[in-house]
């Protein structure tokens, strides 16, 4: 699912959290969006997810622009709060995801094992994981549905190595399947290693890196 953002903006009072932002996320394309804590990348995927509102400005998804139900029935989102039922295990969340998207749970379990490893926690309340545990099992539930539009608001935090190993293999096999895949984060050499496309942050501008 391809997105073109054309002139958004987005004010909170007297704070202009995002300033006429113009871009284009293309389908099977890793983008980055890279700046520091409070220049706006947040508020942007939050537009972009049609999440959000902007105060001005067009995002258009598709070819032929979709409503915003259809973009957030599309969507695989991984933000700041794991989305996922702290009582419940981790298996438990995948199965409910897949099972509210009409899929087969059993199904989207075993591929959610085979991609992020959840075999030696995935029985435990999510609430008694750590971090990085909470982190993998986030993201197999966002990913479930094998979304059109993968949104990911600093995907690194609380990973080891190994898990942003795992990470920048999914990302990419996102991306492989056609997926358009965004993601913000502050580590530039993760942006390096996962970006097809780079862009820059600062102060709710935004700019593409060459």
């Amino acid at each position: 699912m391809a997105v073109v953002v054309s002139g958004v903006s987005k004010i909170y009072g007297s704070v202009r959290a995002v300033v006429a932002a113009s871009a284009r996320f293309d389908d099977a394309t890793v983008s980055v969006i890279v700046g520091a804590n409070g220049s706006g990348k947040t508020t942007l995927l939050h537009i972009i997810g049609a999440l959000t509102r902007p105060t001005a400005g067009v995002v258009t998804h598709g070819p032929g622009g979709m409503s915003a139900e259809a973009v957030r029935a599309d969507l695989g989102w991984l933000g700041h709060d794991t989305m996922c039922y702290g009582d419940l295990s981790g298996w438990e969340n995948i199965s409910f995801a897949a099972r509210v998207r009409g899929l087969d749970a059993a199904v989207a379990c075993q591929r959610a094992d085979a991609r992020f490893g959840l075999g030696a926690f995935g029985s435990r309340p999510v609430r008694s994981l750590s971090r990085g545990q909470r982190q993998r099992v986030a993201l197999a539930r966002a990913l479930v549905h094998r979304p059109g539009l993968v949104l990911l608001d600093e995907p690194t935090t609380g990973l080891d190595s190994a898990g942003v190993d795992a990470l920048a293999a999914v990302v990419g096999e996102e991306a492989g399947r056609g997926a358009a895949v965004i993601l913000v984060t502050h580590d530039e050499a993760f942006a390096q290693r996962v970006g097809g496309a780079l862009f820059a942050m600062s102060r709710g501008r935004l700019a593409a890196r060459g």
